[in-house]
């Protein structure tokens, strides 16, 4: 047996990392057990998959009550993000970074370069279902160089910029009894190729020295690979740290192709330099070698990454998902449903009990059964009452949108009741704040932070690049060439979308209300109001700014050519009609008409 803690040559700083890994994932598991259960019910067809296989009933149907709120939540969380096309804004500290020409710039990088890809909204999308599932979304910014150069040295257009980057919950760890997020340490974990380990240590070799050490450290990892796999007898590892999840054994995880890369976020002592290194980022490979230790390049003196939760905890930074409370209550609507359906089995087909000698017959319609004379056939009919159960599946269904923060009115359905005018919007308002709450939630935690860290990144890396801009006060098309100092200011970019897209409803309700009451209808009263200004402020609350709808007193300058197009008409209409058919005298040109038949000369007769 060989013990492969004696052939590793371990790094303090590696196996303090892979310590703390192990750590901080094993005060989790129970929030990774509940995980796995939800997503047991979200995709599951039948109870078989479920924790409801062990029930008695020989019907197996399960109801996707937690899928179909898990779509809705997702579908409605999309639609409040996307509203509109421009959902993001500048705003600068000062007026400096505040002028327009900077704020084109920067929305115009942002807006048209980054936000408008489908692969942004694509990847918000998973954070969404990360956010439903587990309760919990990850993300963080990261650099993409799309260009492609062909054998004719010419660099074929592709994208290049920041792009967010999704991590799984179930790859990321911290410590969860920090005060907030931010200030907490963080290890993401991540499977790649061996490939992919090797180019990453030619990029890290930017000079002599660290050219060598990259080539010593991977000399090392297929040292101990081929070590390993060429032993003929068995393995051992004594260290929990060589526990790598994927593989059942550490000798399994050497014999393949893959390799594990914790990455380190944030502070760290070394204690046999007796060193504090403040914010750094560190990458070891096989749970004790370090391949990159180097500073945290963001301006922000913190790891960019950003985290929200649904349902957040006071002392425990892991939240708690909208489906988590269901799983209950998607229990008991299964327990139900395969109750009621074997109930009624049991009135369709019910057994039968035979009393005395009974010739075998086969029940069915019609069956002739010859008995003795003590013979006696009986059904064994179950209580029907059993079959009401409708009534409960339907309230627990009704709940369980409620407890998720899903009203009705978000599916189309309106509730049950008399409503009076504009009693239907404010009751769908009042039912949907907590959906509200949540998406603003996400937005201030994952949207807001990740778009300014992808502008800081951008601002880092970019060289020249051209962008499509959108001029809304002249509504035309231009382009930029930017810089990173053109993108370069002290401010912040804001979403205005989930938020914009509630309070543009309850502006529409409250301008509606007070319009039909008495004071809004008052001319005393209206005389106070810019008929320009509240035109504007409808285009803008309709979303109907591209269509160049509203311009101040455009209409007057229209009813002033239309009055000139008809006064034209009526004029050349009544010329028409004064004007007599047919020729009249002096119609036509003598001259170019010719001679009169009396004005012509004799004909001259043709000789034989």
């Amino acid at each position: 047996t060989l013990d492969i803690g004696e052939i590793l040559v371990k790094d303090d700083i590696a196996c303090y990392i892979a310590d703390r890994w192990m750590e901080w994932d094993m005060r989790r598991q129970n929030r990774v057990n509940s995980w796995e259960e939800v997503q047991r019910y979200i995709f599951a067809t039948n109870t078989t998959q479920t924790s409801n296989s062990k029930l008695p009933w020989s019907n197996k149907t399960t109801t996707p009550k937690l899928t179909q709120i898990r779509d809705n939540l997702h579908a409605n969380y999309m639609a409040a993000q996307f509203p509109d096309r421009k959902w993001l804004v500048w705003e600068g500290d000062n007026l400096e970074d505040n002028k327009l020409s900077k704020r084109r710039a920067i929305e115009g990088y942002m807006c048209n370069h980054v936000a408008d890809r489908n692969a942004l909204k694509g990847e918000i999308a998973k954070l969404y279902l990360d956010y439903i599932d587990y309760g919990n979304a990850f993300v963080m910014p990261d650099w993409y160089d799309g260009r492609q150069e062909q054998e004719d040295n010419k660099v074929t257009t592709g994208y290049v910029g920041p792009v967010a980057k999704r991590i799984s919950p179930l790859d990321i760890v911290f410590n969860p009894t920090a005060p907030d997020f931010q200030s907490s340490p963080k290890i993401i974990r991540s499977i790649v190729g061996l490939g992919e380990v090797k180019e990453m240590l030619e990029r890290y070799s930017i000079d002599e020295e660290t050219t060598e050490a990259n080539q010593a450290l991977w000399d090392y990892m297929k040292d101990i690979r081929e070590q390993v796999g060429l032993y003929p007898g068995n393995t051992t590892t004594k260290d929990a740290i060589y526990q790598i999840a994927g593989f059942d054994t550490y000798q399994a995880y050497l014999n393949s192709n893959y390799c594990e890369i914790l990455t380190f976020y944030g502070d760290i002592f070394v204690q046999g330099e007796n060193k504090f290194y403040r914010n750094h980022v560190v990458q070891i490979v096989d749970r004790h070698k370090v391949i990159s230790m180097k500073p945290n390049p963001s301006f922000f003196g913190y790891a960019p990454i950003f985290h929200a939760g649904w349902r957040m905890r006071q002392d425990n930074l892991w939240a708690q998902g909208p489906l988590d409370n269901l799983v209950g209550m998607q229990y008991r609507i299964d327990h139900l449903e395969n109750m009621k359906a074997d109930v009624f089995d049991l009135v369709a087909y019910p057994p039968v009990v035979v009393t005395g000698y009974v010739e075998d017959f086969d029940w069915g319609p019609f069956a002739r059964i010859y008995a003795g004379d003590d013979g006696k056939v009986d059904l064994l009919s179950p209580d029907v009452q059993a079959l009401n159960a409708d009534m409960q599946i339907a309230l627990l269904e009704q709940k369980m949108e409620e407890f998720a923060g899903s009203p009705k009115e978000a599916m189309g359905f309106r509730t049950p009741g008399e409503k009076t005018k504009y009693e239907v919007q404010r009751l769908e308002n009042a039912a949907a704040r907590i959906f509200e709450a949540k998406i603003a939630q996400f937005e201030q935690n994952i949207v807001e932070p990740l778009m300014t860290s992808m502008l800081e990144m951008a601002k880092r890396k970019m060289d020249l690049t051209t962008v499509r801009v959108l001029d809304d006060e002249m509504q035309r098309t231009t382009f930029m060439n930017l810089t990173s100092e053109d993108i370069t200011g002290s401010g912040r970019l804001r979403p205005i979308a989930s938020r914009h897209f509630a309070e543009q409803a309850e502006l529409v309700q409250n301008l509606t209300g007070f319009f039909a009451s008495v004071p809004g209808s008052d001319p005393s009263v209206l005389t106070h109001f810019s008929s320009v200004q509240l035109s504007k402020l409808w285009e803008k609350v309709l979303n109907i700014e591209d269509y160049n709808i509203v311009q101040p007193y455009v209409r007057i300058a229209e009813k002033a050519e239309a009055d000139q197009l008809m006064s034209i008409s009526q004029e050349q209409i009544a010329m028409e009609t004064m004007t007599p058919g047919g020729l009249q005298e002096g119609d036509y040109d003598a001259d170019l008409v010719g001679p009169t038949a009396e004005e012509a000369p004799a004909p001259v007769p043709m000789g034989i």
